[in-house]
C-alpha cells in the first residue's frame, strides 16, 4: 500500500514541476526585450564614449582623434562587462 502512495506522490510532484516549467517557459516578447537590452547595454557606453571624445578633440587645435579612439575603445570594453554581468545573473 506505502508503495502505490510513493509511487502517486512521486508522479503528482513530477506534474506540478512540469506545470511549472511550462509556466515559467519564456516567450518570444522576453526573449526578445531582453535580447535588446543586452544591445542597448552593449551599444550606449560605445556611442557616449564617441561622442565624448569626439567633444574632447573639438576642444584641441589641430586635427586629433586621440580621446575619441581611446575612449571608443573604453567604451567597448565597458560595453562588453556590463553585457558579461548582464548574461551571469
Amino acid at each position: 500500500m506505502s508503495n502505490k502512495r510513493q509511487l502517486k506522490n512521486k508522479i503528482e510532484s513530477q506534474i506540478k514541476r512540469i506545470k511549472k516549467a511550462e509556466h515559467d517557459r519564456p516567450n518570444l516578447l522576453s526573449q526578445t526585450v531582453y535580447i535588446g537590452t543586452l544591445g542597448l547595454v552593449m551599444v550606449l557606453p560605445i556611442i557616449g564614449g564617441a561622442y565624448l571624445g569626439h567633444w574632447l578633440d573639438g576642444m584641441i587645435e589641430g586635427y586629433s582623434t586621440r580621446w575619441t579612439l581611446s575612449l571608443l575603445f573604453t567604451g567597448l570594453v565597458i560595453g562588453v562587462f556590463n553585457v558579461f554581468f548582464l548574461i551571469k545573473d
